[in-house]
């Protein structure tokens, strides 16, 4: 079977790449497992969905694996039921929701970092202070800036650093390339190691 990016695979921005349709298209008339991998924590699967069938490839939200499901997972089975202080948006909200971690405004288990841009350098003054209180600080990915002109999303990867900076502490990031997304992954669609095979356009970030 397949973990396939999407970003860079399928489509670049708003535009489906050619061929990636049809070749969606065979994957699912013969029946070989796959499930689209994204870094992306912002978005839930419901809205890759629409997305990608707005591109012309009808999938289902079975078929979508994201940062934000494999860092709530992750989560869950180091203390079920824990708490977390979020820098983040709807996708890893409703992830870490669904897998019953709660959301609190004081001391947490966990500091917990996604993409985003509705939060505020309070709200990053306040995660400084929980981590270096004890907290334990999670980014769901670590994707650099594109670094082009006009970008709206600043790169995960400059967020977390000016974390690391202020508290001296490293994140662990559970995103591409990490192992614990790749073994999630790999395990949501059924299948062991030797039988899968990652399709990406980046080698920093896929393999």
């Amino acid at each position: 079977g397949l973990l396939i990016d999407m970003d860079g695979v399928i489509y670049g921005g708003d535009f489906l790449i050619p061929g990636a349709d049809t070749f969606i298209a065979r994957l699912l008339k013969e029946k070989i497992p796959f499930t689209f991998m994204t870094n992306n924590s912002q978005r839930t699967p419901l809205d890759a969905v629409r997305k990608l069938k707005r591109l012309g490839i009808e999938v289902t939200e079975n078929h979508i694996y994201t940062s934000a499901m494999a860092t709530s997972k992750f989560l869950a089975s180091q203390i079920p039921k824990g708490t977390a202080y979020v820098l983040g948006e709807g996708g890893l909200l409703n992830s870490l929701h669904h897998h019953g971690l709660s959301l609190v405004d004081s001391e947490p288990d966990f500091v917990v970092l996604g993409e985003g841009r509705n939060f505020t350098l309070e709200m990053v003054q306040k995660a400084v202070d929980m981590i270096l209180a004890g907290a334990k600080f999670i980014t769901t990915n670590r994707d650099p800036s594109p670094m082009k002109k006009g970008w709206n999303n600043l790169g995960i990867a400059a967020t977390t650093a000016m974390i690391e900076e202020a508290t001296g502490i490293k994140a662990f990031v559970v995103g591409k390339p990490g192992p614990v997304m790749m073994r999630s992954a790999r395990k949501f669609i059924g299948l062991e190691t030797a039988e899968t095979t990652v399709i990406g356009d980046t080698m920093d970030t896929d393999i």
